[in-house]
């Protein structure tokens, strides 16, 4: 999900990005310009009919609606769950249900994709598409507080996918890794957060829980971890082999 407010820059821009922004269609919110984006996503696996019409209700109907994931990062999510071989997924921040089917939909019959989704209303806008899908029924969702039906699983994961409120971030992390398999994914979205994450003086308290994230992925030496520049930024996180 790209923030709620993440086409607002509140803080100084750094160099570069006076520079992006020169480019006819790149906004101050914008890390990639929207031609780039659009070329990626038209030459990754396109997105099932059922995450498009998610995608365009979301816009029609949503006050945040850039909170979707959309057609480039749902592919890049795709692509993470057939690489690792998924069959148990785990979603923290549900939205209106985009990456949730992405991930579902990359995975055979009898797999699963459990999300956590703290807005009744989300959970239910979601399910009403699920039901659209002959992938919908891999999908179950915990309404409630993400980190108490965290502490309430049992893994492994395969693949955990961490996109709710940037608070927790550090916290939801922890708990992913003691969730994951050996052989999984933890992968965080808005790791740079529209460029602020480059703000070192008086952060918002956003900005600074994703700082702090990143600094402490960056030093766990559990992990072998890149970050991407994907849309608002993804950490890929890989669990070091004992």
């Amino acid at each position: 999900m790209t923030p709620p407010r993440a086409r607002r820059y509140t803080t100084p821009m750094p160099s570069w990005f006076k520079k992006c922004g020169a480019s006819r269609r790149t906004s101050p919110g914008d890390l990639v310009p929207t031609e780039i984006e659009e070329y990626a996503a038209a030459h990754s696996v396109a997105e099932s009919d059922v995450c498009r019409m998610i995608r365009e209700e979301t816009y029609r109907t949503q006050d945040c609606p850039q909170m979707v994931v959309g057609p480039l990062e749902g592919a890049f999510l795709k692509v993470m769950a057939l690489a690792v071989g998924a069959r148990r997924i785990l979603e923290i921040g549900t939205f209106t249900g985009y990456s949730a089917l992405a991930m579902a939909e990359a995975l055979p019959d009898d797999g699963m994709v459990l999300t956590c989704e703290i807005d009744a209303d989300s959970a239910a806008f979601a399910r009403r598409h699920w039901d659209k899908s002959p992938h919908g029924k891999k999908i179950h969702i915990r309404v409630s507080p993400a980190l108490e039906t965290l502490a309430a699983l049992k893994g492994p994961f395969d693949l955990i996918f961490i996109d709710a409120d940037k608070a927790n971030y550090v916290n939801y992390y922890r708990r992913a890794l003691a969730l994951i398999s050996p052989t999984g994914v933890v992968l965080i979205d808005n790791v740079l957060w529209s460029g602020r994450v480059l703000n070192a003086h008086d952060p918002d308290p956003s900005t600074a829980a994703i700082q702090e994230l990143n600094r402490v992925v960056a030093s766990d030496s559990r992990v072998t971890a890149a970050l991407l520049t994907l849309r608002d930024g993804i950490f890929v996180i890989k669990p070091k082999t004992p």
